[in-house]
């Protein structure tokens, strides 16, 4: 059974880091694209940042050079180091397995946010001014 569990949510003042992490298991990730997509009330999902089956990072413009995506294939974790976090950063952020064929980071970043992907119950992040 695929499970997916995120930590690392909480309550930052802006300017501030936070660290998520995703543990991940009943599931052989190692040939799939996966990363992080974010969710605001009343807001579409939106990918933040992703990893390719190939290896390859990438994280979206507008968290580009603040947010950096990584994963550790021996602890079976995928963390995303978010820094400089802004208010508009503020949603309920979510791991996710891409289900969909994928191979590089843009593929996975754009996939991230489809209804079939598997994801964990998500940790909270916010940011006050």
């Amino acid at each position: 059974q695929v499970q997916l569990v995120e930590s690392g949510g909480g309550s930052v003042q802006a300017g501030g880091s936070l660290r998520l992490s995703c543990v991940l298991s009943g599931y052989s990730y190692s040939s799939y694209c996966m990363g992080w997509f974010r969710q605001a009330p009343g807001k579409a999902r939106e990918g933040v940042a992703g990893i390719g089956s190939d290896g390859s990072t990438r994280s979206a413009d507008f968290v580009k050079d603040r947010f950096t995506i990584s994963k550790d294939n021996a602890k079976n974790t995928l963390d995303l180091q978010m820094n400089n976090l802004k208010p508009e950063d503020s949603a309920m952020y979510y791991c996710a397995i891409v289900v969909a064929p994928c191979m590089t980071a843009i593929q996975a970043l754009d996939a991230l946010v489809d209804d079939d992907n598997y994801w964990g119950q998500g940790t909270q992040v916010t940011v006050s001014s």
